[in-house]
């Protein structure tokens, strides 16, 4: 057993002023904590992704994370109900003086976390090219209604498959149920993980069927929006948001996780702006590290003044140039991915920033 190794401080009225406070003492960095008259201390890393206790709030005998709210019990360092935790050190006041023994901190954390299955290596397994549709509409679910940007998807993913020989599947973003973005980027860059932290934390949260599609699987991803008030859907954004842990990656891990696959899109709606709804949803996309075919999106508007929406239904289901449209469109974009994935999927690029990330492998 280690010998004692006592550092003193500070004074008991000034460290007993806050519930939570920093210290450090010998290179440990230490969240100490006042509560009933009495002080405990525990290491102030977090085990789950390592965010600063000595930045937390003491609640109900726990110390509180301010990055994911994880909490530990102040005196044991164990988070209640599970066998994780974070070292603790002995503690004690001298007349009036506070110390900490250095050397009592115990072995049984930081403990970190099983991993989640979105953690494993990205490998793309062999076959042929693979496209997920995403459909954003938002509806009632007790009485869907037609949808004229997932009609043409639809008619884009029979093609793909039956035409072009790719593997498809669908995403109704409507038939998820997924947390808004909860913003923890605010609180740290660091604090924005991978797998997103609500994902973690929350096993119904259905964002992770997103995540698997849009990382792991898919070389093409076509997503139809409608116009809602010259912007896309609401679940397209809700969306996005949430994918801001596969773009925050770049930048806090030098990780590019979105390589050689490509994106397209169907716009329709009974408003115009389509220009405007592209150039977001192709700006997005760019950032998370997709490519584009030539004529990247398809769409379709009677105008703004077409207020007999039945009729615009109509003019989509009869239209053969929007569904020739859109089976042109998948095409381009598996013809892109093709050839992409031709030049070699596993070779490195370079980020923004210069930085050079870690290649992705291609299995074999």
């Amino acid at each position: 057993m280690a010998a004692s190794r006592w550092i003193d401080i500070g004074a008991a009225s000034d460290l007993g002023r806050q519930p939570v406070a920093r210290v450090e003492v010998e290179g440990l960095v230490l969240a100490l904590t006042f509560a009933e008259g009495r002080f405990t201390a525990v290491d102030a890393r977090c085990a789950h992704k390592g965010g600063p206790l000595d930045q937390g709030t003491l609640e109900g005998g726990c110390v509180v994370c301010p990055w994911h709210n994880w909490k530990y019990d102040r005196v044991s360092g164990r988070v209640p109900g599970r066998d994780q935790g974070v070292p603790v050190y002995t503690v004690e006041v001298r007349g009036e003086r506070v110390l900490v023994d250095a050397a009592s901190g115990n072995s049984q954390g930081p403990v970190i976390t099983a991993s989640h299955p979105l953690e494993r290596e990205i490998v793309r397994k062999a076959g042929p090219v693979r496209v997920v549709g995403i459909s954003t509409t938002v509806m009632n679910k007790e009485a869907p209604r037609y949808s004229t940007s997932e009609r043409l998807l639809g008619v884009a993913l029979d093609h793909a498959a039956t035409a072009l020989g790719a593997e498809t599947r669908l995403l109704r973003l409507n038939d998820l149920q997924f947390r808004n973005c909860e913003g923890y980027y605010s609180k740290s860059a660091q604090s924005c993980t991978w797998p997103c932290t609500i994902t973690q934390a929350d096993a119904a949260d259905q964002m992770e069927q997103v995540y698997e599609a849009l990382v792991f699987w898919a070389d093409v991803v076509v997503v139809a929006t409608p116009i809602r008030w010259g912007n896309a859907s609401s679940l397209f954004y809700k969306m996005a948001e949430r994918m801001n842990c596969i773009q925050n990656q770049i930048t806090i891990n030098d990780r590019v996780m979105i390589r050689n696959k490509v994106a397209s899109f169907i716009i329709t709606g009974g408003q115009d702006n389509i220009q405007g709804v592209a150039g977001q949803m192709l700006t997005f996309f760019s950032e998370v590290g997709f490519h584009f075919p030539q004529f990247p999106f398809i769409a379709h508007s009677r105008g703004w003044d077409a207020e007999d929406m039945e009729r615009n239904i109509e003019v989509v289901e009869a239209s053969e140039n929007l569904h020739e449209g859109a089976r042109q469109l998948v095409s381009r974009a598996v013809g892109m991915a093709t050839l992409l994935l031709g030049q070699g999927a596993g070779e490195s690029s370079t980020p923004r920033g210069g930085r050079k990330a870690s290649p992705v492998r291609k299995a074999r």
